[in-house]
């Protein structure tokens, strides 16, 4: 071996442990990042999902939305066919007209059997002055006075007529406020502002009550579920502020500790631990800032994998760079 061979060696060498020494000198000189305010642990978006259903059995004769269809509160998503509650409702409100008509008789009723009633009194007085002066025989007071027992019967009667009028009134009014709140059932609305997740029947097809038509994501309530330890769990508090790291997304998301799990559970298979996947976690969930979804709605996607990080002192400044998990 050469003397030129052996000083190359030598050079290449003394230059690769300079350049090793300098990345360390460089990387001890970095400012360390303290976590020791942090927990963190695996998750994936979730939404709260709501199925729209029908109340009533029928046909569906329209749906108007499509999956991946933004919605808003009230907004119209099919229509039940309404031929047959239509015409019960026109039944329904003519009895409801018959049964006022009838109200009026009975009214009217009343007024004769008043009528009836007061002359009766107005006799049998003037028939007790008659008397007392034996102008008239007793029979004719006995008969006068019958004569006032059956007006007086007569016009309660007729008074009662008037009630069972008015509850019938009543009655039908009801029989037609059910069959037109049964009517407006058969458009079916939006109960959220939210995305159509899954549209799962369409136009013709025969639903029992109940039976499902779309199933809708809130897109205001989205959270994430993360599994910690007892030791961590333990320090979790809720209402404590939680960055949410996405895979998707280059800055953190914000949000806060809204649930933690009163007794450990075992872990699902798809979640990963840093300690080799303890058995028993505690569930944590933490949920996005509503202000941060109004203006990125289309940027938290639900099922999007990420990493949430929970502070553990509201009075700690988030660290400049969080740990890679």
């Amino acid at each position: 071996m050469s003397i030129f061979s052996f000083s190359r060696r030598s050079l290449f060498f003394f230059l690769l442990c300079i350049l090793a020494g300098s990345a360390a000198y460089w990387y001890y000189q970095q400012p360390t990042a303290t976590y020791s305010d942090l927990v963190y642990g695996n998750g994936r978006l979730e939404a709260t999902e709501v199925d729209v259903a029908t109340k009533i059995a029928g046909r569906l004769s329209s749906i108007e939305v499509q999956e991946g269809d933004d919605l808003q509160v009230k907004q119209k998503i099919a229509e039940i066919e309404a031929t047959e509650l239509q015409a019960q409702l026109r039944a329904a409100e003519a009895q409801v007209q018959q049964a006022l008509e009838n109200t009026q008789e009975v009214i009217a009723g009343v007024a004769s059997a008043e009528s009836q009633y007061n002359l009766a009194r107005i006799t049998l007085a003037r028939s007790d002055k008659l008397m007392s002066k034996n102008f008239i025989s007793k029979d004719q007071l006995d008969q006068d006075r019958s004569a006032l027992q059956v007006a007086q019967a007569g016009l309660t009667a007729a008074r009662t007529r008037v009630k069972a009028a008015n509850a019938a009134v009543a009655t039908a009014k009801a029989n037609a406020e059910v069959l037109q709140s049964t009517l407006q059932d058969t458009t079916l609305t939006a109960p959220i502002a939210g995305r159509v997740l899954y549209r799962l029947a369409e136009p013709g097809e025969v639903l029992a009550a109940g039976g499902k038509v779309v199933t809708l994501l809130d897109l205001n309530d989205v959270t994430m579920s993360v599994y910690l330890s007892a030791a961590e769990a333990g320090q979790v508090t809720l209402g404590a502020p939680a960055h949410i790291m996405l895979d998707a997304l280059a800055d953190p998301v914000p949000a806060k500790v809204v649930y933690v799990a009163p007794r450990a559970q075992f872990t699902p298979k798809e979640v990963e631990t840093r300690n080799e996947r303890e058995k028993l976690m505690f569930r944590i969930k933490v949920r996005v800032d509503p202000a941060w979804l109004a203006t990125h709605a289309t940027l938290a996607k639900p099922g999007m994998p990420g990493v949430a990080y929970i502070k553990l002192s509201a009075d700690t400044d988030w660290p400049a760079q969080l740990p890679v998990r």
